[in-house]
């Protein structure tokens, strides 16, 4: 998903900043969406609603930026720049970034949980469970540089006191992750009013991810 159509491109990271609000996973100016585009990438501004946004402030980067770039202080990008350029440089399978405060994630986070393997959707973000990075001040190197430890082989992290990053090959599918990464976190948090809930265990997990591998693709001798 590198499109050859920049203003499209523009378009499509404002409607997912609406869609994020509209599933109630962001809000106000919380939050920020990324994606490639040529060799570097398209990012929502810093300070801006989700309703406020419009194409002409999603601010390009290049994948090279550094932290002295005379653009930063011209365009001010998201202060989670910084994320979105790490993630972008280090996975050639990812091509949008979205973050989000949703609540029930983030009341997680603030306790530094992962989310474990209490239900089988959790293998969509990867793995056999959604590991929760340590806390670092928003905006910082050292929180991308949490973030991409706990991304590890994974498409999705929660942030300590902060958050959500979801990934994906396209928009959709990093803001339907973040919205699955919500839902499980609702799910764990009502499991765990009645007790500590029993989890899959690492065989059936294994088992999930590899027919994630081939989940929702047609057969092509079907064609």
């Amino acid at each position: 998903m590198i499109a050859a159509d920049e203003s499209a491109l523009r378009r499509a990271i404002v409607a997912t900043s609406l869609e994020m609000e509209r599933l109630g996973i962001n809000q106000g100016t919380s939050g920020n969406v990324s994606a490639r585009y040529r060799e570097g990438l398209l990012i929502t501004p810093s300070g801006v609603s989700a309703r406020e946004l419009d194409e002409k402030q999603i601010v390009w980067l290049p994948l090279d930026i550094t932290d002295d770039a005379e653009l930063l202080r011209m365009e001010r990008p998201s202060s989670e720049w910084r994320i979105h350029r790490d993630i972008l440089r280090a996975r050639d399978d990812i091509n949008a970034v979205v973050h989000t405060h949703s609540i029930a994630a983030t009341a997680l986070a603030i306790h530094g949980r992962d989310i474990p393997a209490l239900h089988y959707m959790v293998a969509a973000a990867g793995g056999k469970s959604i590991r929760c990075a340590p806390y670092a001040v928003f905006g910082s190197q050292q929180l991308s540089d949490h973030a991409l430890a706990a991304l590890d082989d994974r498409r999705a992290c929660l942030l300590a006191h902060h958050g959500v990053i979801a990934l994906g090959a396209d928009l959709a599918r990093a803001v339907w992750l973040a919205h699955e990464v919500e839902v499980l976190a609702k799910q764990y948090l009502l499991a765990l009013q009645i007790g500590a809930p029993p989890l899959l265990s690492d065989e059936q997990m294994d088992e999930v991810l590899e027919k994630f591998k081939t989940y929702g693709r047609r057969n092509t001798e079907d064609r």
